[in-house]
């Protein structure tokens, strides 16, 4: 409003000022040429078109700066509403209130997409705290074993009570490995949730990344009596990623595939082309999936069975986790599929084929 009443009142006084330099000897010359010489005519002419020019002056002013009043008043208060509701928003969230309501600004295309933004904006931040929030009560959920363990072992060689023997320090041990794996896997996890693993893209056969990751779990399948079969495909699959993390990828899969097949079973991992896209295929005769755990298997720290818990350490909970973010990072999906309970389970790393 301030804005538009200096613009009116410039313009005015420029109205004015050049009004009364010229309008005044315009208006006596054209009296004179129009042949009219009389002086009382001539002078009550000249003071009644000077007043008439400053009423209309005055009123136009007057009307001027009313309709700058109401078009400001409109503006102000359509651009203030969401500016301010925008505000209270910022104050919420700063507050740690993320879950706020940003009403949408329809006044302009920029106001609009501030809103927008913003509502994205808490709405990410609202899952980021609620992840961190079942994060830190999972990680305590599953620190609480291990330290037990270690606490009642510790106790126990202290009060005589547990005999240092080669079986007690094994059990010790393997709950340090299982601390120890939980550590990495959480900086894993946090790294590729946050697309901050720093891979490396190259174009790779997949059909060698399978055989790369058969050749490194086939010792534990032969300690625990389960079969690994891996395939080829008939031609080169390649694939553009970063070899050391389809590893890891695999590995997870593999791991958690021997975990749920018994003794005697068998796991087959291979490589699919299809529709120009690649799949990495795991499948074993285990233990199989729930239909309603399916849809979580990929959740940090999720297990269909919270009692089965690995005493070895190989298990951290974040395996599969680890291995969705890593293969959202290549482009594609890991998916889980499971015909029930006693029946198996099969997990596919769907990769876009080389551009």
């Amino acid at each position: 409003m301030l804005a538009q009443a200096v613009v009116i009142a410039v313009g005015t006084l420029a109205l004015i000022v050049t009004a009364f330099l010229v309008a005044p000897g315009l208006f006596h010359w054209h009296l004179t040429h129009a042949g009219e010489a009389d002086p009382q005519v001539l002078k009550h002419a000249e003071e009644a078109f000077a007043s008439t020019f400053a009423i209309a002056v005055l009123a136009g002013t007057v009307l001027a700066l009313a309709a700058a009043g109401i078009v400001s008043w409109v503006l102000v208060r359509r651009i203030s509403r969401p500016v301010e509701d925008l505000a209270r928003a910022a104050e919420a969230v700063a507050g740690g209130e993320y879950r706020v309501k940003v009403p949408a600004a329809t006044f302009a295309r920029e106001l609009t997409g501030l809103s927008q933004s913003f509502a994205d904006m808490a709405d990410r931040l609202a899952e980021t705290e609620a992840n961190r929030t079942k994060l830190l009560a999972d990680l305590a959920h599953e620190l609480r074993t291990p330290l037990a363990t270690l606490e009642a072992y510790i106790d126990g060689l202290e009060d005589d009570v547990v005999e240092p023997v080669p079986q007690s320090w094994t059990t010790m041990r393997s709950q340090v490995a299982r601390l120890r794996r939980l550590a990495g896997d959480l900086r894993d996890v946090a790294d590729a949730e946050e697309h901050a693993l720093g891979m490396t893209f190259t174009m790779l056969d997949a059909n060698d990344v399978v055989a790369g990751a058969v050749t490194a779990a086939t010792p534990r399948y032969l300690a625990k009596g389960v079969g690994l079969i891996g395939t080829r495909a008939s031609e080169p699959c390649t694939i553009r990623g970063d070899a050391v993390r389809l590893q890891q990828v695999l590995a997870n899969l593999l791991e958690n595939a021997l975990r749920h097949t018994p003794e005697g079973g068998r796991v087959t991992v291979g490589v699919v082309e299809n529709a120009g896209r690649v799949l990495l295929v795991v499948s074993d005769n285990g233990e199989g999936i729930p239909p309603g755990e399916l849809p979580f298997v990929f959740d940090r720290f999720h297990r269909a069975d919270p009692a089965r818990v690995s005493a070895d350490g190989s298990g951290s909970g974040l395996g599969l986790t680890i291995a969705r973010a890593i293969v959202a990072d290549h482009g594609g999906a890991l998916t889980a599929r499971s015909p029930g309970p006693g029946l198996g389970a099969e997990f596919t790393v769907d990769l876009p084929g080389p551009s």
